[in-house]
């Protein structure tokens, strides 16, 4: 009877210690969340040099040149907030808790992160970002091809209707209040 016990126990310890390395195992992402935060340098320098850019030309640019770098620009700051929203809400939700309770500067928005809302955001980001470049292509479109602003709009349609898919699916999800 003993036996069975300790072979038991020892099959409960062996399966112990499987589940710590399972749940260890989600700090294989941190060196992801690095390579993000690498490449969000990445696009602060690419701001920094077409900003730089715009400003060394600002006599000789149309308002169209100014217009569309403009978009530019924002399109990289709404690709940096996407990274910082994947960065610090994915950090936070699958790897280890940031511990900001009570920091002046912790984002509104991270109270309220899980993987469903994480999404949600990340769609509607991404539609924002898609819109940026519509309106870039509707301001080139003398330029463009029919089929290219055809397939443009498309994506742009597929994202919003994916985005509100997502909502609507998450919302599903949630546990009702009572």
């Amino acid at each position: 009877m003993e036996s069975k016990q300790t072979a038991g126990s020892h099959q409960n310890n062996i399966v112990k210690l499987l589940a710590q390395f399972v749940f260890a195992s989600r700090w294989l992402q941190a060196p992801l969340y690095l390579g993000l935060i690498i490449a969000q340098a990445v696009y602060v320098y690419h701001f920094g040099v077409e900003l730089l850019h715009l400003v060394q030309h600002t006599t000789t640019v149309t308002e169209v040149q100014i217009m569309l770098v403009v978009l530019g620009l924002i399109d990289v700051v709404m690709i940096a907030n996407l990274l910082l929203m994947v960065i610090v809400g994915g950090y936070e939700t699958f790897v280890s808790r940031l511990y900001l309770e009570g920091n002046p500067d912790q984002p509104e928005w991270l109270e309220h992160v899980n993987a469903g809302t994480m999404k949600v955001k990340l769609a509607m980001a991404l539609i924002g970002i898609s819109s940026i470049h519509l309106l870039k292509t509707f301001i080139e479109a003398a330029n463009l091809s029919e089929e290219t602003m055809k397939w443009q709009v498309i994506i742009h349609v597929t994202f919003v209707l994916s985005a509100i898919a997502m909502a609507y699916t998450n919302k599903l999800m949630e546990p009702k209040a009572h």
